[in-house]
């Protein structure tokens, strides 16, 4: 009989400031039995302070108080993987996976992080870098293991209904068409040419976007809001963090939401937590 394994990512935009503002006080709540967490911007010992009675593995960031990875569980993982690419690639703190019994299955989770980029900089190849590594991995990941998801602030928005003001970003990194072309393949027919948004052709993965599946042709439901402005309150927001599971995995998925805080005040972080529940288990 399997079981309900609830499942949630967010960008805490660092960790010990949203436990301060009020994240344990929503974990405390929302029964969560698995956590990929981004932009933790902590140590090991400081994760752990501020998660207390959580199993805990990380990577983090080569420069101080940047980017940093986690995954937090109810249950310790069997295996933990940091390495998303050959070197020299920019991966630390943005990648992290783990291999998880639950009752007798195997339930592969990732927390990734890619980079914000901008448009025609360094910063930007850094990003392709990132994209092109994560194309290679996806496939070996459903090849070990069917039941995967791949979850973070992906910095992509995939569709023109992923962000309120597409028009406006289709020349800016997170709405570029050769990032979005990215997730036509990894979400396109397994093993068929998929056309990307920006005219090329690659090969489909079959991934499947759990919260697009969910809830459908419609705009959103947002995941991030620029701090500056009204863009909260205006819902002018973006759905970069995402829920990327297998074909076998997205079968038994229920329940999936965005976890939108009531108002700008009571956020305690610009993400808001995307959650799903899965049946897993023999």
């Amino acid at each position: 009989m399997s079981r309900r394994v609830r499942i949630a990512s967010v960008n805490v935009n660092g960790i010990r400031a949203a436990t301060r503002k009020g994240m344990i006080e929503w974990l405390d709540e929302a029964d969560v039995d698995v956590m990929a967490l981004q932009e933790v911007r902590a140590t090991l010992e400081e994760l752990q302070t501020a998660l207390p009675g959580w199993e805990l593995v990380n990577d983090e960031a080569l420069a101080k108080g940047r980017a940093g990875v986690a995954i937090a569980t109810r249950l310790p993982a069997v295996e933990v993987r940091r390495v998303l690419g050959p070197e020299p690639l920019d991966s630390a703190g943005r990648w992290i996976e783990a291999d998880l019994d639950i009752d007798g299955e195997r339930l592969t989770v990732v927390s990734a992080y890619v980079h914000t980029g901008e448009a025609d900089t360094p910063r930007q190849d850094a990003k392709w870098a990132f994209l092109d590594a994560m194309e290679k991995r996806m496939p070996q990941l459903q090849q070990s293991s069917a039941l995967a998801v791949v979850m973070g602030d992906l910095n992509v928005g995939h569709r023109e209904l992923d962000i309120r003001n597409w028009k406006g970003n289709v020349k800016k990194a997170g709405f570029l068409p050769r990032e979005r072309a990215y997730f036509d393949r990894f979400l396109g027919r397994a093993g068929e040419q998929v056309a990307g948004v920006d005219g090329s052709s690659g090969v489909g993965l079959g991934w499947v976007d759990v919260g697009r599946a969910a809830h459908g042709e419609v705009d959103g439901p947002y995941t991030w809001w620029s701090m500056r402005g009204r863009a909260f309150d205006n819902d002018s927001g973006w759905r970069i963090d995402y829920h990327l599971a297998t074909a076998a995995l997205a079968e038994r998925v229920s329940n999936y939401r965005v976890v939108r805080a009531p108002s700008w005040d009571t956020r305690w972080s610009d993400h808001s937590p995307v959650v799903a529940d899965y049946a897993i288990g023999h």
